[in-house]
């Protein structure tokens, strides 16, 4: 499972980041961003498949000549693999804290699972 990846936020993320089959928690940092507009897609949450997907077809052809700008920040172009949630929950904070592009509900997806596997955790 992944809690996001490059197009997340309509390729606004900075970040890919999931539970990592031989251990721990992979976060990718990008090198580089879309500085191109891409029309905003609804959520899918919200039933209208249609829409979505004519808007994912027209950001997809967009992207074929889209314009990305180098990201001039510490640990770009990195990629962290941390051993636990609490960890991995550091770094996503610290990425986002420095900077980077991270939808807000990746940090509340994380914080959801840390307390899910750990009831007493604040």
């Amino acid at each position: 499972m992944s809690y996001c990846r490059w197009s997340s936020d309509d390729w606004k993320c900075d970040l890919y980041c999931y539970e990592y089959v031989h251990g721990g928690y992979l976060t990718h940092v990008a090198g580089r961003r879309l500085i191109s507009i891409l029309p905003t897609s609804p959520k899918i949450e919200d039933g209208n498949f249609d829409e979505f997907f004519r808007i994912h077809r027209e950001q997809m052809k967009i992207l074929e000549t889209a314009e990305y700008e180098d990201i001039d920040l510490p640990y770009a172009g990195e990629t962290f693999n941390d051993p636990n949630l609490p960890s991995f929950l550091d770094r996503v904070t610290s990425l986002k804290e420095l900077g980077y592009h991270v939808p807000d509900y990746v940090i509340e997806m994380i914080q959801e699972e840390i307390k899910e596997n750990d009831p007493c955790s604040p």
